[in-house]
């Protein structure tokens, strides 16, 4: 329990904050509230693949490990819309941002200070050109979900939840308040 000054004072400070304009508000929230860098990731599963399944992986520079097709949001871009066009940019693959499902859970926060917004689709591995650019992304590949590559750190650690890669039960996705 609150003590009642401590309580008093509380509704005080939040009398005075209500009073302020509206655009000073924001500049006081923008200051005292941590900031996030917030990127769009996307899982993309062949449709074609048997057993485990077959997951694509982009190798980029400096070309030790392998990675999800991922990028930063630009300013005022939604996430999905961001990860098409990550997707996209990255590995040649055009799909409307309609056609990408958020991923369960779909944003994961990393101590660091970003965010994921991570989204799943499926395409025909044998009918999907893959094309990259040679400077931000090396190579793009399918690989069996029961052997994959190195992977890097960032990218084993998100794919652990979603139950994927060498670290699974090692970061087990957060518990939802519903469910706690």
């Amino acid at each position: 329990m609150i003590p009642r000054s401590r309580a008093t004072g509380r509704a005080v400070a939040y009398q005075v904050f209500y009073r302020l304009p509206l655009p000073l508000r924001r500049r006081l929230v923008r200051l005292a509230v941590p900031k996030y860098i917030v990127g769009a990731v996307t899982l993309v599963r062949d449709t074609e693949a048997e057993g485990a399944g077959r997951l694509l992986l982009l190798r980029q520079p400096p070309g030790h490990s392998w990675t999800l097709p991922a990028g930063l949001l630009q300013r005022g871009e939604s996430p999905v819309v961001g990860a098409a066009r990550e997707l996209h940019e990255e590995t040649g693959i055009r799909l409307a941002p309609a056609r990408l499902r958020p991923a369960v859970p779909n944003a994961v926060v990393h101590a660091k200070g970003w965010v994921d917004c991570v989204f799943e689709v499926e395409v025909p591995a044998s009918t999907t050109e893959l094309t990259v650019d040679g400077a931000e992304v090396y190579e793009a590949a399918w690989h069996p979900l029961d052997d994959l590559p190195r992977l890097s750190w960032p990218t084993a650690r998100l794919l652990a939840y979603y139950g994927i890669g060498p670290l699974v039960g090692q970061f087990p996705p957060p518990v939802p308040d519903a469910e706690r």
